[in-house]
């Protein structure tokens, strides 16, 4: 039977070493093969040594090890992400491949072991995703959910191309006796926002939201609706800072100022706390709320996917798994950064004033 282990992060929660460490056991289990795709990799010291050193000792005994990183551009309408080194990764003694991001980011941070293992979630192989945002981690042991993400892979080493990946149809699997399917974009981003939404829609106890921004037309649209009518318990939490600067540029733009009293509304009728975040740039500290995840009833969904346009677009991942264990801990760990923060403040606190940098997640808010 396929089994599920979760790493629930929090700021000051755990250190990097032990990060580290937990990184390094997944990966010196590997016997056969170690295919990652990672956004960003920065881990100076003796974290980032250990990490390499099971690399390197993976391929020295004989496991095929590749990776695949998002490959940054000055072209990019957001500033530009913290940048992996890409000097760095490929003086690593295996082959590796860097995926170029334009318009939209290889924002997966996955590995499949074996073909038969697969850690994945919302968390950058970053010193601050790993000492000072809130995430999430997964790994699961299953060879049927190994092999979808085999799949994605190889789609993008071997087009490197992030629009050309994540097109197929979303298999049935178990993890842990419990209905769960694997969801990828571009492919199917816009059917996932969808799934989600459904998800949402249908919900009749809670819903409970985790997601740096929430601007995916079909997800906010139901969720004005059903935190509206009051049907359903609605709360959840986003980055302050750069649900902000999503408001300000939605009101510079008239295609999409439509989304501002709709958020507006989701924000004044469910409890939602936003983070007061550090406002980007490549020099300061990363701080963010970064989980992604979504539960609605008994049915979760998590991984690397934001709710929003820009996820659609980018290279990403989700776990969509039916278990009501894992949906009671996942609101709980919802609820618990909710808590940290204060409320809100909605469009009202976000427009008419000029915005801070955030995190880029794609072009497209």
């Amino acid at each position: 039977m396929a089994e599920l282990t979760l790493h629930e992060l929090a700021p000051g929660g755990q250190t990097v070493d032990e990060m580290a460490a937990r990184v390094a056991a997944f990966l010196s289990e590997a016997r056969r093969s170690l295919d990652l795709a990672l956004y960003d990799v920065r881990l100076p010291g003796p974290a980032g040594d250990l990490v390499a050193d099971t690399l390197r000792d993976a391929a020295a005994r004989g496991v095929a090890v590749r990776i695949a990183y998002n490959a940054d551009h000055d072209e990019r309408m957001f500033p530009p992400p913290p940048r992996t080194a890409p000097e760095l990764i490929e003086a690593l003694p295996f082959p590796t491949a860097g995926i170029p991001g334009i318009p939209d980011l290889m924002h997966h941070k996955y590995v499949v072991r074996d073909g038969e293992s697969v850690w994945t979630g919302s968390t950058n192989w970053t010193t601050d995703s790993w000492t000072l945002q809130e995430n999430l981690v997964t790994v699961v042991d299953s060879a049927p959910l190994a092999a979808a993400y085999a799949q994605n892979f190889e789609e993008l080493w071997t087009t490197r191309d992030v629009s050309d990946t994540g097109r197929a149809e979303p298999a049935r699997l178990e993890v842990d006796g419990h209905p769960a399917r694997a969801w990828f974009t571009p492919g199917r981003g816009e059917d996932l926002s969808a799934r989600i939404a459904a998800a949402i829609g249908r919900a009749r106890r809670r819903v409970r939201i985790a997601s740096p921004v929430i601007t995916a037309g079909p997800v906010i649209g139901t969720l004005a609706e059903v935190a509206a009518e009051a049907r359903v318990d609605v709360s959840g939490v986003v980055d302050a800072t750069q649900m902000a600067q999503v408001f300000q540029q939605w009101g510079g733009n008239p295609r999409s100022r439509w989304k501002i009293p709709i958020v507006g509304s989701v924000f004044e009728h469910a409890e939602f706390s936003g983070k007061p975040s550090t406002p980007y740039t490549p020099e300061s500290i990363h701080d963010y709320m970064h989980a992604k995840v979504t539960v609605a009833d008994d049915v979760v969904f998590a991984g690397s996917f934001n709710l929003s346009r820009s996820g659609e677009l980018n290279a990403e991942n989700v776990l969509e798994l039916h278990d009501p264990e894992l949906a009671e801990r996942l609101a709980g760990f919802i609820d618990s950064i909710r808590a940290r923060y204060p409320r809100t403040a909605g469009a009202a606190g976000g427009a008419g004033r000029p915005a801070p940098p955030a995190e880029p997640h794609g072009g497209r808010p």
